[in-house]
């Protein structure tokens, strides 16, 4: 079973804040280095070090561009067309004088083959995703926090998906925070994300394209496409980036905090930009908390859940949806026989699925159905802890279960079902037999 990771977005959040919190959690330094070592773009250089802001301790993630790719994204008399404020400027000393323990990650120089200004559509940017030596779900992570930027821009200009080129997003800082990031979440193994909110701040931000409102065009869409939770704060300045949006919806798979939760392990990212509050994002590592007994308690959670009845959808259709839904995230997704009026025979479509994934199913159904409406409904719930586990079989064989704890501490064990195939086709058994082999085992 996957860890919880809980980010704490008080002061906003970017992709290097993302990525330098991860490793402060424990992610992996030396993965994340053969990672972005195998990236094929040039005229870049990563560092990781310690910083003080506002005195606290936090870790750095710099993506240094050399001269042809600078986009001045950390340069805060560009950003808003002013000379910085006298904190802004002790708070840029103060991090450029505390750094210890440096370490350069990787560097690849810029060639002279190289286009300066090379902007980068969605396609090329899937491939250099595609071509770089990072795991199979690093590469989903990744490619999927570039689609929801990607939709972000193309309604922001007006222009159709394939006809996006990128030069924010497609900028070489945003190409490496961004599959840094998907490194580090899945070398932490994070499976859950809660964030209750995200903060933002007002006024106007300098980008390529000129002077823009706070949040930015790009920032808004992904609020209101992935529907995430926002409170807009009166610091004068962008605290959330494109990317560090596009991340947020793309991996968050909960607004709502356990009651009771323990801290397994927290870090501290460190942004570049000095506002009147010091850009910090924290990542805890949390567990639910155990009783006095060491029994984990229930966890109370919330759940929604789609409906739509289709009679006018073929067979192949409906297969096909389910299908998407549930690569989608849907937690399940299910059919029921009805009789609709005009004793139409129909099938009702239901849907179990988080908040966070709400807009993306149901695009989904309208998409691949003929339906046009779809009613929704909030759960609350009740869920026993669980986790994975491997039972070894006194017949021979391996076999992967679900443990869960009742309340009082009673375990019962399920096994997987793709397992339980999977183990008789290796001896040869019916599933009847390693099922029986199991309850032996126990």
């Amino acid at each position: 079973m996957g860890k919880t990771l809980y980010l704490e977005c008080n002061t906003g959040i970017s992709g290097d804040m993302t990525v330098a919190a991860l490793l402060d959690a424990g992610a992996d330094r030396k993965i994340l280095k053969d990672a972005l070592e195998s990236l094929p773009m040039q005229g870049f250089t990563v560092e990781i070090s310690r910083v003080k802001k506002a005195g606290l301790d936090a870790c750095d993630f710099l993506v240094k561009l050399d001269a042809a790719h600078e986009n001045h994204d950390h340069d805060m008399a560009y950003l808003h067309g002013h000379e910085q404020h006298h904190h802004e400027k002790e708070e840029v000393h103060d991090h450029g004088h505390h750094h210890h323990e440096k370490e350069e990650v990787y560097s690849h120089e810029h060639s002279d083959h190289e286009h300066p200004h090379e902007h980068r559509g969605l396609p090329e940017i899937l491939d250099i995703i595609d071509k770089a030596k990072i795991t199979p779900r690093a590469k989903d992570t990744a490619a999927g926090i570039f689609r929801i930027l990607a939709e972000a821009e193309a309604k922001a200009h007006g222009v159709p998906l394939e006809q996006v080129h990128f030069h924010e997003v497609g900028a070489v800082d945003s190409i490496v925070d961004i599959i840094a990031a998907a490194v580090c979440l899945d070398d932490l193994d994070i499976t859950e994300v809660i964030v209750p909110f995200v903060c933002e701040g007002t006024g106007t931000v300098r980008c390529q394209h000129g002077i823009l409102p706070v949040p930015v065009p790009a920032v808004v869409n992904i609020m209101e496409a992935c529907r995430l939770p926002v409170r807009i704060t009166e610091v004068k300045g962008e605290l959330v980036t494109p990317t560090g949006a596009a991340i947020t919806a793309a991996v968050m798979t909960s607004t709502k905090l356990p009651e009771q939760f323990q801290i397994v392990k927290v870090g501290i990212g460190a942004g570049k930009r000095s506002y009147e509050r010091p850009s910090l994002l924290r990542a805890f590592l949390i567990e639910p908390e155990f009783n006095r007994q060491g029994d984990r308690r229930d966890r109370e959670d919330v759940i929604f859940k789609l409906e739509t009845n289709i009679d006018d959808c073929t067979g192949e259709a409906l297969g096909c949806v389910m299908e998407r839904l549930m690569e989608a995230g849907a937690r399940d997704v299910h059919f029921i026989p009805v009789y609709m009026k005009k004793n139409r025979p129909a099938y009702e479509l239901a849907v179990i699925c988080d908040e966070s994934n709400i807009h993306k199913l149901e695009q989904i159904i309208f998409e691949e159905t003929t339906t046009i409406g779809i009613r929704r409904t909030r759960m609350e719930r009740t869920i026993l802890p669980r986790e994975s586990a491997s039972v070894m079989l006194e017949d021979g064989g391996e076999l992967k279960v679900k443990k869960c704890i009742l309340p009082g501490g009673q375990v019962r064990c399920y096994p997987e079902y793709d397992s339980v195939v999977q183990l008789a086709k290796e001896k040869g058994w019916t599933f009847g037999q390693v099922m029986d082999s199991f309850r032996r085992s126990l």
